[in-house]
């Protein structure tokens, strides 16, 4: 598997590389910008190497003659996806929508006409509109491929040809209503500081109006009586289901997503080092921190798209 992980960096990462970066900053999360590799790791070996990269849209000074820089975790970073043909999209699909010069991840809450669509973005809880030219399918980049896999590679336009222009914003406080039923298990995200990336189990207890719903935690208590578990009313754009049993995996490996069980919740990281005594030091792109875990503290990571769960191919966890 190291063997991999190096033809991976080799092939993506490369001097001159053109990749996609992920913003830790606070109020990106969920962001990507388009950018070049200056200076690619020193060490294939050396997990935690940084890679010095230069954006394509972000500037360092004012007067925006010089091109922002910056060293990063391999982590934070992915090749850009290649741009598929397509022409319109349809309600609740997952997308990525260019917008203040990156692309923010997003739902599709309303199709409005031939070519507007109305994108809720769960990280700001704004809704705004866009043009088919300005939006592209969700996708993870998930140890050296896209999942769900593109569907229309040989004849997709790289992205880095043509940027779209940034959308006119529209705020709509229309919501997406999913259907869940009393007494189904749900995980449910937040948007509150510090709990970027996390989600906690819940129970179903009331559907509501307006697309929300009553939930009780299954691990989170009440601030007002520790032996009472807390209840909330949640919107159905901050709720999934819950993900199906995928089994157990004998070892993770680097630049895996896995979900890590912490602080009550799972939180969504990125394995950085593979440690000694089934351990591994796991980074958090949302708090640009770098903690260590138990092997059984670990769980695949599954993504919610487009109403189906889809996890990496597993012929990229076999032991090469």
């Amino acid at each position: 598997m190291q063997s991999v992980r190096r033809d991976i960096i080799a092939r993506y990462f490369k001097k001159g590389a053109d990749v996609e970066i992920s913003s830790n900053e606070e109020g990106f999360s969920g962001s990507w910008y388009a950018g070049t590799v200056i200076q690619p790791p020193g060490n294939t070996k050396k997990n935690s190497a940084k890679v010095l990269v230069e954006y394509k849209t972000l500037m360092e000074d004012e007067s925006g003659k010089r091109r922002l820089r910056e060293k990063l975790e391999l982590v934070q970073l992915r090749p850009p996806p290649p741009r598929e043909s397509r022409s319109h999209f349809e309600f609740s699909d997952e997308v990525d929508a260019y917008y203040n010069d990156g692309w923010w991840e997003g739902i599709i809450t309303k199709v409005v006409g031939e070519d507007k669509y109305l994108v809720f973005f769960r990280g700001t809880r704004e809704q705004m509109a866009f043009r088919a030219s300005e939006l592209r399918l969700h996708r993870e980049w998930v140890y050296g491929e896209w999942v769900p896999p593109l569907d229309t590679w040989p004849d997709a336009t790289p992205m880095n040809e043509e940027l779209p222009s940034p959308a006119e914003v529209e705020v709509n406080r229309e919501m997406v209503e999913h259907n869940f039923n009393p007494g189904e298990r749900v995980e449910i995200s937040s948007d509150e500081e510090g709990f970027e990336g996390a989600w906690f189990a819940a129970t179903v207890l009331e559907k509501l109006e307006g697309g929300m719903y009553l939930v009780e935690y299954e691990t989170l208590r009440n601030a007002d009586d520790d032996a009472m578990l807390l209840r909330e009313e949640v919107d159905s754009l901050h709720m999934r289901p819950f993900p199906p049993d995928v089994g157990l995996v004998d070892r993770f490996e680097v630049l895996e997503k896995v979900d890590v069980w912490y602080n009550e919740g799972w939180w969504v990281g990125v394995i950085s080092k593979v440690l000694k005594n089934d351990r591994y030091s796991v980074y958090f792109s949302s708090s640009q921190e770098e903690w260590k875990f138990k092997h059984s503290d670990l769980r695949v990571h599954q993504e919610w798209i487009n109403g189906e769960w889809v996890i990496a191919p597993q012929v990229l966890f076999a032991n090469n």
